[in-house]
Parts: C-alpha cells; structure tokens; sequence
C-alpha cells in the first residue's frame, strides 16, 4: 500500500510481533522513501540538510503520522474520535511555545513538548533519541508555509520566582491578581472567589469599580479560536494542565499566552513578580483537582450565588 505527501513515498511493510515484557503487537510499521528534498531547505532561518529532513520524515511515519496524518492535517487514520483533536501542522500555529503567542516556537520548545507530551490528551511523551528529535522537528516545519519565511519568536525570559521562599504570600496576592488585576473571570475563566471579593480586589489593585460580574462567573467561556473550533479555557481545579503543572510551567503559559487561542501574552503587561504570583495560586487551585477540597470550594462558590441558573455541572468540563 502507498501513500503520498509532495513526492515523500511511504510504503507500509508488515513488522514483526515484539516479544517482551510490557511489549504488544507491533503491527504496521511504514518506512519512507523521500524524494522531495534534493537539497536543503531553509526553515524558520536554519539551513537544514536534506538529509535530516529525509530522517526525520522516517521518525515522524513511525511517530507522528498515525495521528497527525502524512499530510500534516491532524486527520490521521488514529484521530477520529480525539478530543482535543491532534494539531493541523499546516497552519503553523502552536499552543505552549515559550515565545509570545502567535509567534513560532523555538526547537527548545520542540523538544520539551515532544519529550514530554501534553497531559490530558492524545499527544504522549516520546522518548527519541537526540538526533531523531532534531530531524522530526526540522520535518514538522515542512508542513507550514509560515517556516520558509519566518524564524522562531524570542524565548520569554522572566526574572527569578520572588516567592519561592514564601509561597502561602504569593499565592494569597495570585489571587488578588486573577480576580482584580488580570480580570481573568471576566470572560474566560472561572472565578474562585465571591463576587464581593472580586469588586474589593478590583478597587484594591485598580482603584476602578469593576463591572457587574458574568451571571455564569464559575464556568469557564467558550473563546473563538485559529484552530477551527471554540476552545473552553480550563477549570483549574478540575481539567488537567496541558503543558505541566509546576509554578515554572504555569508561569511560562501565563507570560507567553496561548498561540491561536484568546489567551493573551501577559509579559510586559504585568510585572513578573505578579505572573509568579499567579502561577502559584493557579497551582494551588491545580492542586485540588480531584480532591473533596475541590468539591468543598464549589459548593461555597455556588451558595453564595443562590437564585443564579447552573447546570448542574457548573459547565466545567473544558475543552482544551
């Protein structure tokens, strides 16, 4: 059988069963056979070898192409069903970088979602080799047009966690932050606090009267996305943290924003100390996923919005 993406040629042979502990079927495995790179391209600023893309376009058969599909489109034979569904590579725009959003992620980002996966969904961690890696990631850019005239955006640096010795106060100004600096519940996320306490916070930090809150403030707000479909941004204490749940991920999301989402980069808008804060406090909130606190938290937040329409859920469940 043989399939075809821009002159690449993959045939499909049959592998052989892989005995061992832990270890199924193999199944099929496909080798590539490419002849569309005679020469080396330049992708995102970097001259890269034919050779490695030829490489590369074998791992990604082997790794990627199941779900992604040969033509890069998400809409691999594995995808139906995947919710959130596997990423359109054609359109060059990618989610967790550590570069302002909407810009292109560096390899450094490559390699850390590659190798560590995405929690919550079907991308797993992959555990290649350094120079597969490398090769993968040069071949992934071939999929968007946006690689051939656009290099990678500048990895965000952010000053040291100032409350890494005093997490209890950096959670406790997070909150403060979220609520009445960031205005994060205004039309995305949930709130975790009452609505007295969003108005005392907003005058506090702002010194403005904040606007009447969202009937629906403890669920989270479906957003347009670049991706096709509407995202729910998550529910902290209740959806799994994508791109790692530590204050140093959670930072890095916050200050870079969320590329082809309504998440917006907040380095430079805020300062740094109160992006750490409220990675600290979202961590905290992380933190009681799946635990009676969680539950506990929910049932306060609603009983002081007795008379308001829920759904029962609290529309929680977020699409990510």
């Amino acid at each position: 059988m043989s399939l075809s993406r821009a002159g690449t040629v993959l045939v499909v042979v049959a592998a052989a069963a892989v005995a061992g502990a832990g270890a199924g079927l193999a199944g099929c495995e496909a080798q590539v056979l490419p002849t569309d790179f005679p020469a080396p391209l330049v992708l995102g600023g970097r001259t890269v070898a034919a050779q490695s893309l030829r490489r590369g376009a074998v791992v990604y058969t082997r790794a990627c192409r199941a779900c992604h599909g040969a033509e890069g489109d998400g809409h691999g034979p594995s995808a139906r069903g995947l919710r959130p569904p596997p990423r359109d590579l054609r359109l060059g725009t990618y989610k967790f970088g550590a570069v302002a959003g909407g810009q292109l992620p560096t390899d450094a980002d490559f390699r850390r979602i590659i190798s560590g996966g995405l929690h919550g969904t079907a991308m797993l961690a992959w555990a290649l080799p350094p120079a597969e890696l490398d090769d993968v990631i040069q071949y992934l850019k071939t999929f968007s047009e946006r690689w051939r005239t656009e290099s990678a955006g500048e990895p965000i640096v952010l000053a040291q966690d100032p409350w890494q010795l005093r997490i209890s106060e950096g959670i406790e100004r997070g909150k403060r932050v979220y609520h009445g600096l960031a205005q994060c519940a205004v039309a995305c996320h949930p709130a975790y606090v009452s609505r007295e306490e969003i108005v005392g916070f907003t005058r506090e930090l702002t010194h403005l009267r904040a606007q009447e809150p969202r009937p629906d403030l403890y669920a989270p707000v479906a957003k347009a996305s670049d991706y096709g479909y509407p995202i729910l941004p998550p529910d902290f204490t209740f959806n799994t943290l994508r791109s790692g749940g530590s204050a140093a991920d959670l930072c890095r999301v916050i200050a870079a924003g969320v590329g082809g989402t309504a998440m917006p980069t907040w380095k430079n808008v805020l300062p740094d100390a109160d992006l750490w804060a409220m990675a600290h406090y979202v961590k905290s909130l992380a933190d009681l996923r799946d635990t009676p606190g969680a539950t506990a938290l929910r049932a306060a937040l609603l009983a002081g919005t007795a008379g308001e329409k829920t759904d029962g859920s609290g529309g929680r469940r977020a699409t990510p």
